[in-house]
């Protein structure tokens, strides 16, 4: 049996290099210059802390980290900008998650997806992945077809292809 794996990872050294620029570029943005707060990544709780004095340049915070993040090659949806914001002192400050691993909810919507395209693979969700397995390799790569084309609001990558 032939069979592959799907998950969502983020690279911790890129993000970490993509933050680093955010951070240089604040520095030098003529908007942000005098500003208190900043970005900040915490590795262990795979978060990224925005601060800054309003909900402007909370804003202007989010896009520089977006853009930083995607030239730096990380898909932009693996960050989860749905937090809100909260106010500490005078500052403001929201946290952003960075979403690794295939939960339960996404990987109901890729098993769906697969399904919906008719393509004689049997896929079953595993921890944090979802193994998807067939007798031709063919079919496989019918499924990866099937679900780059499909809009499922998460990165995913393809791995451990064992024929």
């Amino acid at each position: 049996m032939a069979s592959f794996d799907i998950v969502s990872k983020v690279d911790p050294q890129t993000l970490e290099n993509a933050v680093n620029t955010a951070q240089k570029e604040l520095q030098t943005r003529y908007d942000l210059r005098d500003t208190k707060g900043g970005i900040e990544l915490n590795k262990k709780e795979n978060t990224i802390l925005l601060s800054s004095e309003n909900s402007m340049r909370i804003k202007a915070l989010e896009d520089i980290l977006l853009g930083r993040v995607v030239k730096q090659g990380i898909d932009g949806t693996s960050l989860d900008f749905t937090a809100d914001e909260q106010p500490s002192g005078q500052l403001i400050k929201k946290t952003i998650k960075v979403r690794a691993g295939v939960d339960k909810e996404y990987g109901r919507k890729i098993i769906k997806a697969i399904k919906d395209a008719k393509v004689k693979v049997e896929a079953q969700m595993q921890d944090d992945q979802v193994r998807v397995t067939s007798k031709k390799i063919d079919d496989l790569q019918a499924a990866i077809a099937v679900l780059r084309k499909a809009d499922i609001g998460l990165p995913l990558q393809f791995v451990n292809m064992k024929s």
